[in-house]
C-alpha cells in the first residue's frame, strides 16, 4: 500500500490509552505501532445498525485461520466483509487471546489507582472498551471477542497459548480498508499474556486514507470463496453493483 494516498487525518494514541470513530466505507485505517511491542484491541459496529459486529468465529472458519493478515477479511455477524486487510509488515494478529481486566491488572502489576497516580494510573482492556461502547450507546452486553492488532499467540500441543514476545517491531503498521460505514473502538492497554513483568503498554498512531476502488482482480476479494461471498453481500447491502466473480 503506497504511502502516497490521500491523508484525510492523523494523531497519536498513547499506551494505555482509548478511543473510537467512525471509518467510512472507501477508506482506510493505518495504525502504526510507533516503538514496538503494541497491543491495540480493536472492535468493529456497523454505523448504521450496531446490532451488526464483527464475528471471530466466522473471521476464522471462513478463511481458515487463527490469526489475521494480508488478505484475510473481518466478517459481520451478517456474512458482510467489515474491513479488509491490504497491507501489514507485521504478519500476525491475534484473534483469540482477549482483553485485560482490572483484577488481573492489578494482580499482575500491582495496584496504581487515579488516587495515586493520576493520569498514569494503570488501564486494562475492558474498562477502555467499555468507556469507548458507552459514547455510542453500547455497553458490557456488546463487548464481543476482539482482534488484538500486532500481538501473537501460539497454541501449544496441550492447548496452552503462550504470548510470542517482539511480534511487533518499531515502525510496524497494518492498513485496514473498510467496506462498511463502521463504528471501530480501540483500546492500547498490554495484551492479557503479554511476558513483560512491568506496566508498559506502547503508544500507536493512527492515519486515516483514502482507498483505491476495489477490483474484481483484489486479494482480499479472492482470497476464499466465502471472502467472494461476503464481498457480494456487502455490496447489495450498499445498493452497489456486486463484483463480476466470473473471470
Amino acid at each position: 500500500m503506497s504511502d502516497q494516498k490521500p491523508i484525510i487525518w492523523s494523531e497519536q494514541l498513547p499506551g494505555g490509552a482509548h478511543w473510537s470513530g467512525v471509518m467510512r466505507r472507501g477508506s482506510i485505517l493505518r495504525v502504526k505501532d510507533l516503538d514496538g511491542g503494541a497491543n491495540v484491541s480493536m472492535l468493529m459496529f456497523n454505523l448504521e445498525v450496531p446490532s451488526e459486529r464483527y464475528n471471530m468465529p466466522d473471521t476464522l472458519k471462513g478463511q481458515k485461520t487463527a490469526f489475521l493478515t494480508r488478505p484475510n477479511v473481518c466478517y459481520s455477524d451478517m456474512g458482510r466483509v467489515m474491513c479488509s486487510i491490504v497491507d501489514d509488515t507485521c504478519g500476525w494478529h491475534d484473534t483469540i487471546g482477549g482483553i485485560s481486566d482490572a483484577e488481573m491488572v492489578k494482580a499482575k502489576y500491582g495496584e496504581a489507582d487515579y488516587q495515586q497516580a493520576h493520569n498514569d494510573y494503570h488501564k486494562n482492556g475492558y474498562d477502555s472498551l467499555i468507556n469507548e461502547l458507552e459514547k455510542w450507546g453500547l455497553d458490557a452486553k456488546d463487548l464481543v471477542p476482539n482482534v488484538n492488532l500486532f500481538s501473537k499467540i501460539r497454541v501449544e500441543l496441550d492447548g496452552d497459548m503462550t504470548y510470542v514476545a517482539d511480534n511487533s517491531q518499531a515502525g510496524d503498521y497494518v492498513d485496514l480498508r473498510f467496506e462498511m460505514d463502521c463504528i471501530v473502538v480501540l483500546a492500547t492497554a498490554q495484551h492479557p499474556l503479554d511476558s513483560n513483568p512491568d506496566y508498559a503498554p506502547q503508544p500507536i498512531e493512527l492515519t486515516a486514507m483514502k482507498a483505491e476502488p476495489v477490483q474484481s482482480d483484489d486479494a482480499c476479494l479472492r482470497h476464499k470463496p466465502e471472502n467472494e461471498r461476503a464481498f457480494y453481500n456487502t455490496a447489495i447491502y450498499y445498493g452497489e453493483k456486486p463484483y463480476d466473480f466470473s473471470n
